[in-house]
Formats: C-alpha cells, structure tokens, sequence
C-alpha cells in the first residue's frame, strides 16, 4: 500500500487539521466529536442542512458546507457511519431557531444513526426532518444497504436543497424538495480498478487487466457483473442506458449531467467520457440544461466514473444556478 498518510489510525483527524487551515474563511472544523460546520453557523430563522457519511469520499460532504450549501458535515471514519452525537453535536451547533433536514445516503449505518441523532435532536426540542436518497440504479441490495445506495445524486440533492434553504425556504418546503429531487435523480457507476482503505492496506476487490466492474458503490462493493472492458462508448452506453430506463427519461426532457470520477480517473478522460453522454442524451432527444464534471463523490483512489441524470424544471434550475461559496462547489459569488 502506498499512500500518503503517517498513520491509517489517524488519518481522518489528520485531513480534517488540514482541511480547517486551507479553508479557514469557510469552514470551522471540530474534532471531538468531528465535525465540519460553515464558519458562521448557526444562521438565524434558517433551516440547517446537514448531511454526513463515512470519510474517503472527499469532497463529499465537508468540501460542500458553506453558504448555499450545507451548514454542516459529519466525517465519519473511511467508508464507516458517523456516530449519533456527531449528527447530534451538528444539530445544536447550526440550529438557527427554524429546524434542521438531514440528507442521508441510504446506508445502513448511516440511516439508523442519523435517525438516532433526529431522536435526540427533537427531544431538546428542535424540529429535524430526515430524507433519504436512493438513486443508485445498479443493485437493489448490498453489503451495506438495504435497498438501493445514495451515490451521485447526493451532490445535486445537497446543492439544490442549500440554496432553497438560503433562501429562507422553511423546513416543510426544504422536505418538499429534497423528496422531490431524490424521485427525479438517478445514477450509476462503473470501476477500473478497486480502491485500497487505509486501514485494510488492501484492495477491496481484484480485477485483472483487461476486466472492469458495472454497478459498483462507493465503497468499493460489487456491482452489477464484470464485463470486459470496452471502449469509452461502450463504457458511457452501459451506464446511461440502465439510468434512462429506470426513472424513464425520455424525449424532451431537461437534465443536469453529472459525470463524476470515482477519484482516479483523470479528467481528461471524464471530459471525453462526457462528450460521449451528451451526445448519446442527445440522439434520445433529451436536452442536457445543466452540467458538473468532476471528482465530487469519490471512492479515495478507484480508477472510474459514475453518471447522474436529474430531471429538470425551472425551479430546480434555478436552485442550481443560486450562489454557493463551499470549498468543492463555488459560483455567483
């Protein structure tokens, strides 16, 4: 295994110290329990959008809290849930007066414990809301699931949802929407190569050289079957199809296109891989509104991609569009 890293025991604590130096206009970072909170948190008569997940997937969730984004993260350790009093501690350190939505990636630990922290939450009288979002298409169980994983769509959800409650949206409006957004997104990812947790000093799976797995999460789990590898049309094909035929899209659609790196895979070949998705998208007559291209939901050094197609309206675009001033995501600012 070679990494950058002192020690896999520490490894966290010791990215978030970083990370609370290169953003310190931003973000204040706490560390017992951890925490990563937007530098003017709490914000007055706002809704407080948190979310949270095992670490590994930077920037997800701590490079998107900032304003029109996320007031708060919880950094659990690689790939492991949050624990409730960090979900807890979130609660109570943003909680301007107007309740708080959680945004949870559905992942066993992750739901049972953020669901834990709401419980504590609303017992010291605060009026949480928690929304789950589901949109990978691959596999409908895994290792960590019960039923389908949050992947991709927990970017778009977490920016669209930030901006209306920067807006002053309130806590029934800000549920509305996040609902909304997880019934019109959907996602899918394939792998390369597999990705080494520190602590395991292993990789999570093997693949030989000239084989790529379809469906895999972002934790390294399998996926739907392992294929040969194809050329990038092939490989763009096999994931869009599944996405357009599971919501349905279909023709005359507005979409945002998320084409995502799973963290090694270099952009150079995600703007092609990209090229190639707007033009199958296109054939079928759909119109691409919005686009992100990039390294936004990772899988710490896994060779591959992901592809997100959110249904669009003017509402939705106009959330996208609003400012957002995060270390990940930054524009109108």
């Amino acid at each position: 295994m070679k990494k950058i890293i002192n020690d896999p025991a520490t490894v966290v604590v010791d990215a978030l110290r970083g990370m609370a130096l290169a953003h310190a206009d931003l973000l204040e970072v706490r560390y017992d329990p951890a925490v990563v909170l937007r530098a003017d948190a709490p914000v007055s008569r706002k809704v407080a959008v948190i979310s949270g997940g095992g670490s590994g997937h930077e920037p997800l969730h701590g490079g998107f809290v900032g304003r029109g984004m996320l007031d708060a993260a919880c950094p659990g350790p690689v790939f492991t849930s949050p624990t409730p009093d960090q979900v807890a501690a979130a609660v109570a350190r943003t909680d301007g007066g107007a309740g708080a939505l959680l945004i949870v990636k559905n992942y066993t630990g992750d739901v049972l414990n953020f669901e834990t922290a709401g419980e504590l939450a609303a017992a010291d009288g605060v009026d949480v809301r928690t929304v789950v979002i589901d949109d990978d298409v691959a596999v409908k169980d895994s290792l960590y699931t019960a039923g389908r994983r949050g992947v991709g769509g927990t970017v778009l959800l977490e920016k669209i949802v930030g901006a209306a409650a920067e807006r002053g949206v309130d806590l029934d409006g800000c549920e509305a929407l996040a609902r909304r957004v997880v019934g019109q997104v959907r996602s899918m990812g394939l792998a390369l190569t597999a990705c080494t947790v520190p602590h395991a000093g292993e990789p999570s799976f093997t693949l030989a050289d000239d084989e790529m797995e379809l469906g895999i999460g972002i934790h390294g789990e399998p996926g739907r079957r392992r294929v040969a590898v194809g050329t990038a049309d092939e490989m763009v094909r096999a994931l869009l199809e599944p996405v357009l035929e599971d919501l349905p899209f279909g023709e005359g659609d507005r979409v945002l296109l998320f084409t995502n790196s799973m963290g090694g895979t270099p952009l150079i070949e995600l703007y092609l891989a990209h090229g190639i998705a707007e033009r199958l998208l296109a054939e079928r007559g759909i119109v691409v509104e919005r686009r992100l291209v990039g390294p936004y939901i990772t899988s710490l050094e896994m060779q591959g991609m992901s592809v997100t197609l959110l249904k669009l309206d003017d509402e939705l675009v106009e959330l996208w569009d609003a400012p957002v001033h995060t270390p990940a995501l930054r524009w109108g600012v």
